[in-house]
Formats: structure tokens, C-alpha cells, sequence
């Protein structure tokens, strides 16, 4: 995994210095850092139960209410510690 970051790490600007940058390749390069979190909390979720379930869906809730990542995360974590030690 630490190969793959470094090689996408130094080879990714080498590769994007050949492309001139279009809005259409602007706007999938802002697409696919977003689906890389959606992919990676998905798979939390899907390995999880509904302790994770519910964490995301209040960060998610909190997100859209407050716009804020820091009281998202926050929020999430927080119903996911409080979850665990009321029901374990």
C-alpha cells in the first residue's frame, strides 16, 4: 500500500503534465477524490453494524445541516463512543 501511495504520489503530476486540463477533466478529478471517500466509509458501513450505520448517518446529517466536516466527524464519532457504551 505504501508503494502504490508513493507511486501514485510521484508518478500522478508526471502523468498530468502531458494532459492540459479541461474542465471536463477538472471536474472528474474533483469527482474521484469524493467517490474514494464514499468508498472507503461504504466499506465501514458494510463491515460494520448499525453502530456505523448510525455514525455515518449523523456525520452525514450534521454535514448537510452545519457544513462543516470538523462537526460531522465529531458528531459521528461521538454517537458511535456513546453507542458503545450504552449497548456495547
Amino acid at each position: 500500500m505504501a508503494l502504490t501511495t508513493l507511486a501514485t504520489r510521484v508518478l500522478g503530476p508526471a502523468i498530468m503534465s502531458r494532459f492540459s486540463v479541461t474542465p471536463v477533466l477538472e471536474g472528474f478529478l474533483n469527482a474521484l477524490s469524493s467517490s474514494v471517500i464514499v468508498a472507503i466509509v461504504a466499506t465501514v458501513v458494510a463491515q460494520g453494524g448499525w453502530r456505523e450505520a448510525a455514525a455515518v448517518a449523523l456525520a452525514a446529517g450534521v454535514m448537510l445541516a452545519a457544513r462543516s466536516a470538523v462537526w460531522a466527524m465529531l458528531a459521528g464519532a461521538t454517537c458511535a463512543a456513546l453507542w458503545r457504551v450504552a449497548l456495547g
